[in-house]
């Protein structure tokens, strides 16, 4: 396969590109976790001629059952079912594995993936815990393979042109950077499902894996599992690492200096762990970034609707996920002035003296799966590092997973990105893992 058939691949469907290429040219793909967001980055593959579905694991038989019948559908041949994510992974044949499922499991079946030799798609966030993210990044390092995390807004090119944007310095000095995650589920929210006897135990050990055995509550498995801590690092994790990552990489930032985080659950009454409030604050050496959670109300963070804003001593830039924006400040050189009720008029001068210093911009587009997806299978073959690759996954990740502890254990802790320990708190360092349920093993 020659790099000139990629270059022309973003104009071809599926269909076309199929016939393009032999049988032997396509990325042959495992999925494990055919869920809610493993069925859409499914669809991100199926749009490209040069991946084949070649593999599907899942515990929920209907989740295999469409995502056979959507890789039939794109031309491809019955792919092989798999119960155990192991087996998958065992797969000679397979040149690539995409792991969607919940986040606990990530760790275990990405080191597994790459150990066997295995290219890598792993959904975001990276990991449950700072210590499986960093195993995770050395355990692609060592077997050299390529990994994309799945933070697809690194491959929209609307979003590339923002963060080069902001990286060029044209909004002066920025001060902060802030993200918003905000619906209302008030009042019942997952609603209070009682615990009970699982339909079936075997299906809720293989869910649990290395997690800790709890009673069965049906809001903790699949799409449910986000608000528990068992399995997620809840609302700051799944929305908050976009946030993060996405702001991280407008400031050319790797890691904070410190966090720390107020919130709590409420207004909602039902059996979630994470709070329906919360704001998290990251020292980004100069700058500060917040992430603000708000799940018992809709009103917008900004004047300008968007999920992020980012505000410099020249300009505000407003992202959201279709779109961004930059608005100017204005500005005098003129000093503030000091008042006094003796002469009002040194102050009349000084508004009106005020010019803006830059030019209004904005831009349109949207972050899909497919062109996250079409730049990992161009990097399984040219081995180049992904846009999101499992170093930058990992470090927006920790910041999120930092920010929890900081909530857990209500502290301002600080934060030593080299050593990824807490220098201020050594209890806080106590919750950068967890113990493992037997049988299962961190290799």
């Amino acid at each position: 396969m020659h790099r000139r058939h990629f270059s022309t691949a973003t104009a071809l469907t599926a269909l076309s590109y199929s016939r393009v290429l032999g049988a032997n040219d396509r990325a042959q793909l495992g999925y494990i976790g055919l869920g809610n967001r493993g069925d859409q980055v499914h669809d991100g593959f199926l749009e490209w001629g040069d991946a084949r579905t070649a593999a599907i694991c899942d515990l929920k038989s209907s989740y295999l059952d469409l995502a056979e019948k959507k890789a039939k559908d794109h031309g491809h041949d019955t792919p092989k079912r798999y119960a155990d994510w192991r087996k998958l992974i065992e797969d000679k044949s397979l040149d690539a594995v995409v792991i969607a499922t919940p986040d606990h499991w990530h760790a275990l079946q990405m080191i597994a993936a790459c150990d066997a030799g295995k290219d890598v798609y792993c959904e975001k966030p990276l990991s449950l815990t700072v210590f499986e993210g960093r195993r995770m990044v050395e355990a692609a390092e060592r077997n050299k393979r390529v990994v994309q995390v799945g933070i697809h807004r690194r491959s929209a090119k609307f979003l590339q042109e923002a963060a080069a944007y902001v990286q060029s310095g044209a909004l002066g000095k920025i001060t902060l950077a802030q993200g918003w995650h905000l619906t209302n589920e008030w009042p019942t929210g997952l609603g209070a499902a009682p615990e009970g006897p699982p339909p079936s135990e075997a299906e809720w050990d293989a869910w649990l894996g290395p997690a800790p055995k709890v009673p069965y509550n049906r809001n903790r498995m699949y799409y449910n599992f986000r608000w528990f801590y068992n399995y997620s690092g809840g609302q700051v994790t799944n929305f908050g690492v976009h946030y993060v990552d996405m702001l991280r990489w407008c400031l050319g930032k790797d890691a904070p200096k410190a966090v720390t985080v107020m919130g709590g659950k409420y207004a909602i009454d039902d059996n979630r762990e994470i709070p329906d409030t919360l704001q998290a604050m990251w020292d980004y050496d100069g700058v500060m970034m917040v992430f603000t959670q708000i799940n018992a109300n809709a009103a917008p963070g900004n004047a300008l609707k968007t999920e992020m804003m980012i505000r410099g001593t020249k300009g505000t830039m407003y992202l959201n996920l279709d779109r961004w924006e930059v608005v100017p400040e204005v500005i005098t050189e003129l000093p503030l002035p000091q008042r006094t009720p003796v002469d009002r008029n040194l102050e009349k001068g000084y508004n009106p003296s005020k010019k803006p210093v830059l030019e209004a911009r904005k831009s349109t587009g949207y972050p899909t799966a497919q062109p996250h997806a079409r730049n990992f299978l161009d990097c399984i073959k040219s081995r180049a590092k992904c846009n999101c690759d499992v170093l930058t996954g990992h470090l927006s990740t920790s910041a999120t997973l930092i920010a929890n502890i900081a909530y857990k254990t209500r502290s301002y802790l600080e934060w030593d990105a080299r050593a990824e320990k807490f220098t201020n708190n050594a209890a806080a360092n106590q919750l950068l893992h967890y113990k493992y349920r037997p049988p299962w093993k961190l290799a």
